[in-house]
């Protein structure tokens, strides 16, 4: 294995610095730890360990969550792991870890504005919907969670069926006055906005820096000028949305088609989504080395420094 830089265990050293001196890690630290060790070192003999949804059994290792060791008589972690894979990517990569940043869309990169329930409630209470929004929300929970019969996918083009199916079941209302309303209304920069504020520069930064980026998303049709409405789409050289792919996450197609529309391999990609089945399995079954939203990572200023680029 090549000798990493100085710079390229920045992270790492710093957070052993902080243990060997005494220093309890933050939850950040230690998720950054959990991960570099559980993401694996992907070299070829292992890859098949770390790219499948037994991956997740890594996680807790003697009680531990992420593996990570407690030294015998010591307070602080077994850092080698982590350590170990800094130095595995960069001696491949060099100081930029990765060509491509995949991201999930709802969830990661943007959020509704509103319960869910609520809307369902306030825009259907003039069509004579009567639920109470914990009502709406249980039965929307159960109607989401049936198995979808009318077709292999749950989004094919705009979703309509599947969501009318969806509104229904979860209101008790049919009229499609009252759907066509809700519907366009999720169309609109209204309904959701972006997760995390400075994306934006992150995104220019990696970008800058030739990281080329995606979003990868169980969504219809309407995700696109949705981006658009949120001024976001400018962010992303390619969408993979599985009403256009044809291929649902965790399906590793999706994955697959995202690195084939950026024209990178799925070992050069990391895949960044807020679900642990669709999100990480799914990413790492295809290949692609994968980051738990809110876990591993909590900013897309983050993403771009364990990338390896300055924000």
């Amino acid at each position: 294995m090549a000798r990493a830089t100085k710079g390229s265990l920045t992270v790492a050293v710093a957070i052993c610095a902080r243990v060997r001196g005494g220093a309890a890690l933050s939850p950040t630290s230690l998720s950054s730890c959990r991960n570099l060790h559980s993401s694996g070192r992907k070299d070829d003999s292992r890859r098949q360990e770390y790219s499948t949804g037994a991956a997740a059994a890594v996680e807790v290792e003697g009680g531990i969550p992420g593996g990570l060791r407690r030294l015998p008589g010591h307070q602080g972690w077994d850092l080698a792991g982590a350590i170990e894979y800094l130095e595995y990517r960069r001696s491949l990569y060099g100081e930029i870890t990765h060509k491509a940043l995949l991201v999930d869309a709802v969830g990661t990169l943007v959020a509704p504005s509103q319960p869910m329930a609520q809307i369902y409630r306030q825009i259907g209470e003039k069509y004579g919907v009567k639920y109470s929004e914990n009502e709406i929300l249980n039965r929307y929970r159960w109607a989401y969670e049936q198995p979808w019969g009318r077709s292999r996918l749950r989004y094919v083009d705009d979703g309509r069926p599947f969501w009318q199916h969806i509104v229904s079941s979860s209101t008790g209302c049919s009229n499609l006055e009252y759907f066509e309303e809700l519907y366009k209304y999720y169309t609109t920069e209204k309904a959701w906005h972006i997760c995390d504020p400075d994306a934006g520069n992150a995104f220019r930064a990696l970008r800058k820096a030739g990281v080329k980026t995606a979003i990868v998303s169980n969504f219809d049709t309407r995700l696109r000028p949705l981006l658009q409405a949120l001024k976001c789409d400018h962010w992303f050289d390619a969408v993979a949305v599985s009403a256009e792919v044809a291929a649902e996450k965790p399906n590793p197609t999706i994955f697959l088609k995202a690195c084939e529309l950026l024209g990178v391999k799925p070992e050069e990609a990391v895949h960044v989504g807020d679900d642990r089945r669709n999100d990480i399995w799914g990413a790492r079954d295809a290949g692609c080395d994968a980051w738990l939203w809110g876990s591993d990572v909590h900013s897309f200023n983050e993403v771009a420094q364990r990338i390896g680029i300055q924000v």
